[in-house]
């Protein structure tokens, strides 16, 4: 559905998922080969995904914020053969394949893409379930983006996992793609498809609250990935306009910290709607929930967690020599399961340090509690979360260190009450250096959203004997109005 209008049934969406993909190959695409989709979210975006495992190809579905230079080097990383795009993001990815070297770029919204579905459709490809399905581009501490491989065991696995731990699902429900169907929205179409349930894009193709409210009263069961940000705006609207929310089923958050405070004024202005996901690309929206149920009579303290580990996913607390760590202690939080990727990308250095010893290493530092829930404590790795999106330090601050004024850099996640978190820069600069400057510089490089929100000048950062940047004490300055 787009908006409110239904576009397709199920037996016409998979009579156009067999045409598309017919027309994939006649574009020369083969088994194996990866497609992007570089979209906000259209209603395209579902036949596509569809389309192009029916033709056995590789879905790359990327970040519709990142620039043009981050296309570039997901496109070489991939060998991406084609490029979907949305009119709005034509021509960044028309420039970014064309420095990687020769990619198709086809607006969903042109006469090319109506081409596709004029000829014969293609047979189904049997792929295995080990077989390559998404390939999800996330952020990487050395500065250059990571492809996790998600193959279709991975996929599937995650799909069962919704059903298990996150919410019920009826022929007829309906989800809402507010959030970027590049990521955690786009996995949701999965269940939801599998149930044959209704997939809805907004108008606006964005998260629009008073638009979403609008929208309910016209659609049956409706549930919706959102992240804590979304969360408090959509609490702010219906707080003061008291929307219909008969048929709102569910709220699924997740992709940062959830305040308790947050969670239960959420839950006393819409009601008991809210479930609750941690996950991370390497183990797509499935570590730990909690559920509708498990919200019902919460106390603070699981409130304050993200819940249990799902069915037939292990979750354990270790040590640093991977050893398991009782409860009550913090270690850092390891996974493995059938959720678990098959590594990342031509980097095999990285696969092995992350899945040593056939655990994922996560990176975030959490404990159990003898109940079994699981509160996040810190993240080693530095990851910022703002506003439900990931940004690592580590890739702003080599941006920031190729402006010739830099001398050193250290960027940190500061608290804040809209976004969860804002990026700050704390800068020792070689000469006159202004935030305007740096701020155009970060542009021409990363995406709008990972760009400092905030530039701290000093005279020199604070480190350790080794000459390690102490972070923990730089977050404590800014706090203390540095």
């Amino acid at each position: 559905m787009l908006g409110s209008r239904s576009l397709y049934d199920y037996a016409t969406l998979a009579d156009r998922v067999a045409r598309l993909a017919g027309g994939l190959n006649r574009l020369g695409l083969a088994s194996g080969d990866r497609v992007a989709l570089v979209m906000k979210n259209v209603p395209e975006y579902v036949e596509l995904l569809f389309a192009c495992w029916h033709a056995g190809l590789v879905v790359v579905p990327i970040n519709a914020k990142l620039h043009p230079k981050e296309l570039a080097f997901i496109f070489g990383d991939t060998a991406t053969k084609a490029c979907f795009v949305t009119a709005d993001l034509a021509e960044g990815a028309a420039q970014a394949a064309q420095e990687a070297g020769a990619c198709r770029v086809v607006d969903v919204a042109s006469p090319d893409y109506a081409h596709l579905l004029d000829g014969e459709k293609s047979a189904l490809v049997t792929r295995r379930a080990d077989d390559l399905a998404w390939l999800f581009y996330t952020s990487g501490t050395t500065g250059k983006p990571k492809g996790v491989m998600l193959s279709h065991g991975n996929l599937l696995a995650s799909t069962l996992a919704y059903f298990s731990d996150v919410d019920h699902i009826d022929a007829g429900d309906c989800v809402l793609h507010a959030a970027p169907m590049s990521h955690g929205s786009g996995l949701y179409i999965l269940p939801h498809v599998a149930k044959g349930a209704c997939n809805v894009v907004p108008e606006s193709a964005a998260f629009e609250p008073a638009e979403i409210f609008d929208l309910l009263p016209t659609l049956k069961n409706v549930s919706m990935f959102a992240a804590p940000t979304m969360v408090k705006r959509l609490v702010d609207l219906a707080e003061t306009s008291a929307p219909d929310l008969s048929n709102l089923k569910t709220i699924v958050y997740g992709g940062g910290p959830m305040y308790v405070a947050d969670i239960r004024r959420a839950m006393r202005v819409m009601g008991n709607r809210f479930a609750q996901i941690f996950g991370q690309g390497e183990s797509p929206m499935t570590i730990t929930a909690m559920s509708k149920a498990l919200h019902e009579n919460a106390d603070d303290t699981m409130l304050a967690s993200v819940g249990l580990p799902y069915v037939g996913v292990d979750v354990m607390i270790a040590d640093g020599e991977d050893r398991p760590l009782p409860v009550g202690e913090i270690g850092e939080v390891l996974v493995r399961g059938d959720t678990v990727m098959a590594g990342y990308l031509n980097n095999p250095d990285a696969t092995a340090k992350t899945l040593a010893g056939g655990w994922l290493h996560t990176g975030d530092m959490g404990s159990f509690d003898e109940r079994g829930f699981l509160t996040l404590k810190d993240r080693s790795k530095d990851l910022i979360i703002s506003g439900g999106s990931n940004i690592y330090p580590r890739e702003v601050e080599e941006v920031l260190l190729t402006h010739p004024a830099v001398a050193e850099v250290s960027v940190i996640g500061v608290p804040d009450p809209e976004w969860g978190e804002i990026v700050v820069a704390i800068v020792v600069a070689r000469g006159p250096l202004d935030a305007s400057a740096l701020d155009a510089h970060c542009l021409d490089h990363i995406a709008r959203f990972k760009r400092p929100k905030r530039y701290v000048f000093v005279e020199s950062l604070p480190k350790n004997a080794t000459g390690k940047v102490l972070k923990t004490e730089l977050r404590k300055s800014v706090a203390e109005g540095l």
